[in-house]
């Protein structure tokens, strides 16, 4: 199935104003959606007969700055029956919390994904069954992805140096 015959499916499924837009440009073609619906959309991809995304190859957080003050989350789904690939983007304010419901409940490989992206970037995901760090000491002080972080001068009393 093309890219535009899913993007055609999600239109049909929720209407024409739920795809925010595509980026065309990605490899895979991506559809940008709204964050809020961002489980719904996956639930109907996962479920529904014709696509069956039956993998979640990679979650990837984004920080586009400050002047932008957005992130973004990238989903990279793959349909092993089918054989087809489909990028999904959500965009979000950048805050000191931002959020975006998890996705383990349909992925379990959703799991480990989200908890780096929270790690390093600081995004929360709603719902996560163990919302915690998973490369950085659990006392780590900020999010080392995220442009405006500002590494801090010890840990545990020991220098920090690049």
């Amino acid at each position: 199935m093309s890219f535009e015959e899913i993007v055609d499916l999600v239109k049909v499924k929720f209407g024409g104003g739920f795809v925010l837009s595509l980026d065309e440009l990605a490899t895979p073609k991506a559809m940008v959606i709204d964050a809020s619906r961002i489980v719904e959309l996956m639930v109907f991809l996962h479920e529904h007969d014709q696509l069956y995304f039956d993998s979640l190859s990679c979650i990837t957080g984004l920080d586009n700055g400050a002047e932008a003050n957005t992130m973004e989350v990238a989903y990279n789904l793959y349909s092993i029956p089918y054989n087809h690939h489909l990028m999904v983007k959500v965009s979000i304010q950048r805050s000191e919390q931002p959020e975006v419901d998890s996705l383990t409940g349909i992925w379990k490989t959703a799991d480990w994904h989200e908890r780096e992206i929270y790690d390093l970037l600081g995004i929360n995901f709603t719902g996560h069954p163990d919302m915690r760090r998973i490369l950085m000491p659990a006392d780590w002080e900020g999010h080392p992805l995220r442009k405006d972080y500002a590494e801090q001068e010890f840990y545990r009393g020991i220098k920090v140096e690049y």
